[in-house]
């Protein structure tokens, strides 16, 4: 999927749902070849991303969808994991492609910074500024200018159970932190422990922290902290930590204990709860585990696998984390004009809706048909995350310099897996963030 980025972290997981995937049919890209007619016909639009498996194929559902409206020919191609680098080598060997679906905020950033990117056209802004919530829109704008279009999101504010543990252990859904506590106390003394937590991954720690922080310092600090306005040692970070830190040292909360998780990667969290031979009760993390329970260990949403939103902390609002894939156009591609006509379908919701339809997909953009989406659990998903608004918040981390928040063994994905082993001192962890973070960001 990607590099554990979260994206890849939240389609990580996806790349969970790459799963057994429709294997090698992907590994190579492909082309959707022109519709005959069409005023694109003859031409061809390359467009580069991360995905695989499932999610390619869904795309290229997408593609074959803008083939059949344009005439162009597409040809997808798979990026790998650093998406900055691949696109970087492709320039350099003048062999850009057209689009690229890029999965973070930081990385657009870095585009943009570098001169890559064409501004979006009037037609994909004008579409975009009808149909998604203005936080969306900037999260693709880079110093006033609009380059990047949101067409995927993931919910991260999801907390994923075991119906038939809830049961047995005589406990609902809870709806504030310290009742989600208690009643995965109630599943451990009922036979189950509470979370499968996914340390080895240390992408799924920092969307721990981000769900906390969000809730409990709320959305101004968040963007302060998430541009590093506001330095990690600030009291704010520590408390978060210092909730977090409730959590990790509780055996009964974390299955097999903090040495389990930290050997635990992100598919295997979610077998530990809906595998077949389960060793927790809920397992956090994006919408995106829905659909590992469903096509890797046949469990119908909704009854055999249910989430609840993740639940406000100490008296704050119940926390929407999102990730996203933008669409930008490369100035260097050898057929840029078609594609920002690719980027102008993307916008409106006739593509999103080829995607609902065929699975593992959410949108950003409201015009969206919620009948488009295939299951109720997803319907309710992209309800909520419409619903959010301008208070949904970017994964923080994806905000962040990779050398910070998206480096395996390195910076807060390191520092989260030593506060998991040891969360005795959130002040020290919260000083180290900030020493690796001021590196990161150059200040």
């Amino acid at each position: 999927m990607r590099r554990p980025s979260k994206t890849t972290r939240r389609t990580a997981a996806t790349a969970s749902a790459a799963l057994t995937l429709a294997l090698g049919a992907t590994a190579c890209g492909g082309t959707t070849g022109p519709a005959s007619g069409g005023e694109l016909s003859g031409q061809t639009v390359t467009v580069a991303g991360v995905w695989t498996g499932s999610e390619q194929q869904n795309f290229k559902k997408v593609l074959d969808a803008f083939t059949e409206k344009t005439g162009a020919k597409t040809v997808f191609i798979p990026s790998g994991d650093n998406v900055s680098t691949f696109v970087g080598s492709k320039i350099e060997g003048g062999n850009a492609p057209d689009v690229v679906m890029v999965p973070q905020v930081g990385v657009l950033q870095q585009f943009a910074g570098k001169g890559w990117l064409q501004p979006l056209s009037d037609q994909a802004a004008g579409t975009a500024g009808a149909t998604l919530a203005p936080v969306w829109k900037n999260y693709g704008t880079v110093d006033g200018t609009y380059y990047g279009l949101y067409f995927k999101a993931a919910h991260k504010s999801t907390v994923w159970y075991a119906p038939e543990a809830f049961a047995q252990a005589g406990v609902a859904e809870p709806t504030s932190y310290t009742d989600m506590l208690k009643a995965g106390r109630t599943l451990a003394d009922s036979g189950r422990p509470a979370f499968a937590v996914a340390g080895e991954d240390g992408w799924t720690l920092t969307d721990w922290f981000e769900n906390v922080y969000l809730s409990q310092a709320g959305p101004e600090k968040y963007d302060q902290l998430a541009q590093h306005k506001l330095k990690w040692t600030d009291e704010s970070v520590v408390k978060a930590l210092t909730t977090l830190g409730e959590l990790f040292k509780d055996k009964q909360l974390v299955a097999g204990g903090a040495q389990t998780a930290l050997s635990t990667d992100f598919p295997t969290s979610v077998a530990q709860v809906f595998g077949p031979e389960p060793k927790a009760g809920m397992v956090y993390e994006g919408d995106f585990v829905g659909g590992v329970a469903k096509d890797q260990f046949g469990k119908k949403l909704g009854k055999d696998a249910k989430f609840f939103p993740f639940p406000a902390v100490d008296g704050g609002k119940a926390p929407v984390v999102s990730g996203g894939d933008a669409a930008v156009v490369l100035k260097d591609g050898k057929n840029s004009k078609a594609g920002m006509q690719l980027v102008e379908y993307l916008a409106g919701s006739e593509a999103a809706e080829v995607w609902a339809r065929a699975g593992g997909f959410l949108s950003p953009n409201k015009e969206v048909d919620i009948a488009s989406y295939g299951d109720e659990i997803t319907r309710s998903t992209a309800n909520s995350l419409i619903a959010t608004g301008d208070s949904i918040r970017f994964d923080m981390s994806d905000q962040a310099p990779a050398a910070f928040g998206g480096t395996k063994g390195a910076g807060e994905w390191k520092l989260l897996q030593d506060f998991l082993r040891d969360p005795s001192d959130p002040r020290g962890t919260a000083e180290k963030l900030e020493a690796e973070a001021a590196k990161a960001y150059g200040n």
